[in-house]
């Protein structure tokens, strides 16, 4: 699930930006004032940020370019009262993403944060990013995600996973898949066997009705093009 800070001092717009972001599957913190936001991009990971530019403590325009000091990727949006093209090119200058001026819909602002973090995630993958479905794994930085959810995989089971990712469609015997990711040329093929189980109790949606990781009866396994 995907997190975002709403950053704003005002509660009744606040109120109505959380409710309507988590109904759309959003994980959503609110604080009022700059200092209270820096504290959290400090300590919690976040997937973008909503940011009023009028704040008590810290204003909106110090505390994104403090962000952008310390996390360069992390998405902002500011939001701010102001309709003057100064302000909303001072946002954009210390490095907001986009903008949004009050008053907004909440809709409004819902396909902006969706479009700011595709761009994000787009602008952000390297060559080593392996995309299925549901599923994503970075081989560079050893992680896999489900949903955006990060996945608890053993080394190994991240290397299988990756291997199937990089051929999806083609069917692989138990054989194969020691060879080509534990690089055994003989051993217990049950270990194969074992890994995808437990695989797939981590990537599918049913374990028991698998619709990624596939069998292939008398080869294998495969990979589903999803």
């Amino acid at each position: 699930m995907r997190s975002v800070l709403i950053v704003d001092d005002d509660d009744t717009v606040a109120s109505v930006v959380v409710s309507y972001l988590e109904r759309g599957g959003y994980q959503v913190k609110h604080v009022t004032d700059g200092q209270a936001a820096l504290d959290i991009v400090a300590s919690v990971r976040l997937d973008l940020i909503v940011l009023d530019l009028m704040l008590p403590k810290v204003d909106g325009l110090e505390v994104c370019r403090r962000v952008r000091a310390s996390h360069p990727q992390l998405p902002v949006i500011m939001l701010t009262a102001l309709a003057e093209a100064e302000d909303r090119i001072a946002g954009l200058e210390v490095g907001a993403d986009d903008y949004v001026t009050k008053p907004f819909s909440p809709r409004e602002l819902m396909l902006r944060i969706e479009s700011v973090l595709r761009r994000a995630n787009a602008a952000k993958l390297p060559p080593r990013v392996l995309t299925v479905g549901p599923v994503t794994v970075d081989r560079a930085a050893r992680r896999a995600t489900r949903l955006g959810a990060e996945l608890a995989l053993t080394v190994r089971e991240l290397e299988l996973l990756a291997f199937l990712m990089e051929h999806p469609g083609v069917a692989f015997t138990r054989e194969q898949l020691m060879r080509e990711v534990w690089g055994w040329t003989f051993g217990d093929q049950s270990t194969v066997t074992v890994h995808v189980r437990r695989l797939r109790e981590k990537v599918e949606d049913d374990p028991a009705s698998p619709t990624l990781i596939t069998t292939v009866w008398g080869v294998g396994y495969r990979l589903e093009q999803l």
